[in-house]
C-alpha cells in the first residue's frame, strides 16, 4: 500500500463540534447546513422530522461521491424513501450523529473522496 500526504490546504474542515453547533476552520456554524470541500450552504430542515425529499435534491444537485448525513446529538435514521434519489443514483448515504460526521468527513477529503456532509444541529 502506498501513501500520499494529504492536501487538504483550502479546504472546508470541521475544526470543533459541541451542543448546536460546529466549527469549520474556527468559524462557528449554527443550524442545518451542507458542507463540501469549497462550500458551505444553509439547509432547509432545521429539525429531523423536517426532512422531505426535496432536502436530498438540493444535495443530489451536488453530484457527490458519497453523502454523510449527520442527524444532531443522536443517531436517527430517516427513511429511506425521502433519499432514495441519491441511492437510485449511486450515490452512497451513510447516517451518524453530527460528531461522528464531522470526524469521518475529514479523513474522507484528506483520501480525496468526493464527499459531502449534511448535517443538523440541536
Amino acid at each position: 500500500m502506498k501513501l500520499h500526504e494529504a492536501n487538504t490546504a483550502g479546504s472546508n474542515l470541521f475544526t470543533a463540534s459541541g451542543a448546536g453547533h460546529v466549527e469549520i476552520n474556527k468559524v462557528r456554524h449554527e443550524g442545518s447546513l451542507i458542507v463540501t470541500a469549497d462550500s458551505i450552504t444553509p439547509w432547509r430542515p432545521a429539525r429531523f422530522e423536517d426532512f422531505s425529499d426535496a432536502d436530498f435534491a438540493a444535495v443530489l444537485a451536488l453530484q457527490p461521491e458519497l453523502v454523510l448525513l449527520g442527524t444532531g446529538s443522536k443517531l436517527r435514521f430517516p427513511h429511506p424513501k425521502l433519499y432514495a434519489a441519491l441511492t437510485n443514483a449511486g450515490i452512497g448515504v451513510e447516517v451518524m450523529d453530527t460528531a461522528a460526521l464531522c470526524r469521518t468527513y475529514n479523513i474522507l477529503l484528506a483520501e480525496g473522496r468526493g464527499v459531502v456532509a449534511a448535517l443538523l444541529q440541536d
